[in-house]
């Protein structure tokens, strides 16, 4: 595995979309095997800054480098990208392709192993995630968790054809938002486990406290453009900073205002 000291790095990173500065000089360091958790109110920029990571925008000003190489080109303009894995909130699978063909996807389009690989590597990843027997099964034959699971096993095999190059970056985008606290466990068990079997860095964008609380071994809170609160997961738990505070009670007196009312 390549020794990077950092797994990614935003360095005076802005992003404007019309007029509207999403990111304002923002500076974010990363490390390997690190958990981080973005939190603040809906519209402050989490999703723009999922959005970089996984190579779908390019800063406006500043840079972003992920596991050491600076990100000039979009994701699907560069020859080897870096390993970011991305789980939705939705599970966002291929209705018309079967479990199988929706975990292997990257690997068949790679066409860089043999059919029988693939299936064995699909298979241990569903295995992973608590599936079973339903490989050959189309998305809409299965319940809402196990959709979701089946998204769990996508990432784990994604970008296989790097081995280990570089430290994986494993992205969840509000896994656990309107489901119940007992799905909420398992989907933060899965979310440990995940990150843990490809051996990567994770982040998740989260409103749930205890998502944030049990994924999670350091916090940002993002408001504004601006990373208002760094620090750990017991610092977040404890904090009197005003955004903090605000943030866990969801008092509406505060630094923070919505911006939808």
């Amino acid at each position: 595995m390549t020794k990077n000291t950092q797994v990614m790095l935003m360095k005076d990173l802005s992003v404007e979309l019309g007029s509207n500065k999403v990111l304002n000089e923002v500076n974010l360091a990363m490390r390997p095997g690190e958990r981080l958790a973005i939190v603040g109110p809906s519209g402050s920029g989490k999703s723009t800054i999922l959005r970089l990571l996984a190579g779908l925008l390019l800063p406006s000003k500043g840079s972003l480098k992920l596991s050491g190489v600076e990100q000039k080109y979009l994701r699907l303009d560069q020859n080897k990208p870096p390993d970011v894995r991305l789980v939705f909130q939705n599970p966002a699978l291929l209705a018309s392709l079967t479990v199988r063909e929706n975990v292997g996807f990257l690997l068949d389009k790679q066409k860089v192993y043999s059919e029988t690989i693939i299936n064995e590597k699909v298979i241990n990843c569903l295995q992973e995630v608590g599936l079973y027997d339903v490989a050959e099964k189309f998305p809409n034959q299965l319940s809402g968790g196990m959709q979701k699971r089946v998204s769990f096993a996508r990432a784990l095999i994604s970008d296989s054809k790097k081995g280990k190059e570089s430290i994986p970056l494993l992205l969840y985008d509000e896994p656990t938002a309107g489901l119940d606290p007992i799905a909420c466990t398992r989907i933060e068990d899965l979310i440990i486990k995940t990150t843990d079997v490809a051996e990567g860095s994770s982040i998740v964008v989260s409103h749930v406290s205890s998502t944030i609380e049990r994924t999670s071994n350091r916090v940002i809170l993002l408001y504004d453009g601006k990373f208002q609160w760094d620090g750990t997961i017991d610092q977040f738990k404890q904090s009197d900073n005003s955004y903090v505070k605000q943030f866990r009670t969801g008092n509406l007196q505060g630094p923070m205002q919505p911006k939808d009312l």
